[in-house]
């Protein structure tokens, strides 16, 4: 990978992290356009690993809740052990949620489904249109949300559960953990917000898990070149998601899931058409 090519892959990285429409998808479907091949160990650590360059904008925009404990004091008569969850709530309540990515995750990576889905436009393209025809009627199935209803411990594990379906690239983790909070009768703010902070464990084991794997494997990737792409990739990713974050939830909250829809419906439809009339998604060779 070049210059150009990361700084490319890293502005769709930034725009789409948080937005309902896959940044893995749309990641693999850029690599395709320029060219990009696929299958390679070091590409496929990038496209995770600039992913949480994008995930610490959640950390220096939502700063007070990830660095500032709770000082309220506990209901009285709370046990020492529901004391420390009621100071480290916030952090307890990360822990329940990324639980059933953890477990899946690794069942995914172990068994090599996970890197077969990552090579695979023609599966980021059905989801995208799949997602996107559910996206269109989410809005009134699940638009039912109240300010008093608050993430605790069963609704963070169920929106966990959601977010495992996005394993499969095209699907988005934002949509999957969005929708699951809307399920649980949050509203979409809070549903999203809870989806950007999830992210934050969930995305720092995927890209430790990747570092290591490339470490064991073959340690040739590391030369100067790929660490400064990746160290690139990061810093623009978190830059551009910065600004794309505080967009998507005021858009979200006011206008919903159905203009993600059908964007999702038109690229995936237009990638479906071109992979099944036999022509090749790269523009680059």
């Amino acid at each position: 990978m070049d210059w150009i090519q990361t700084i490319i892959i890293a502005i769709v990285e930034g725009l789409t992290e948080f937005l309902p429409v896959s940044s893995t998808g749309h990641m693999i479907i850029t690599q395709n356009l320029l060219g990009v091949p696929q299958g390679d160990a070091f590409v496929h650590a990038f496209t995770f690993i600039i992913q949480f360059g994008a995930i610490l904008s959640v950390v220096c925009l939502y700063w007070k809740k990830f660095f500032i404990l709770d000082k309220s004091p506990a209901p009285q008569g709370s046990s020492m052990w529901q004391r420390l969850k009621h100071k480290y709530n916030f952090y307890w309540l990360l822990i329940v949620g990324v639980v059933p990515a953890v477990v899946i995750g690794l069942l995914a990576k172990k068994s090599g489904l996970l890197d077969w889905l990552l090579d695979s436009v023609l599966v980021v393209a059905i989801m995208l249109v799949v997602g996107g025809v559910f996206m269109l009627f989410c809005d009134r199935l699940f638009n039912k949300g109240s300010e008093a209803n608050k993430v605790n411990e069963k609704r963070a594990f169920s929106i966990g559960l959601y977010q495992c379906i996005s394993v499969i690239p095209g699907v988005s983790r934002s949509m999957a953990t969005i929708v699951g909070g809307m399920t649980q009768g949050l509203t979409r703010k809070r549903a999203a917000e809870f989806s950007f902070f999830l992210a934050v464990p969930t995305m720092a084991g995927a890209t430790l898990l990747d570092l290591l794997d490339l470490l064991k494997e073959d340690a040739s990737w590391a030369t100067s070149h790929n660490i400064t792409m990746l160290i690139l990739g990061c810093v623009v990713a978190f830059v551009v998601a910065l600004l794309a974050m505080k967009w998507f939830v005021a858009f979200l909250s006011k206008y919903g899931f159905k203009a993600f829809g059908w964007y999702r419906i038109i690229v995936g439809g237009i990638i479906l058409a071109l992979l099944l009339s036999g022509h090749s998604l790269q523009m680059v060779d």
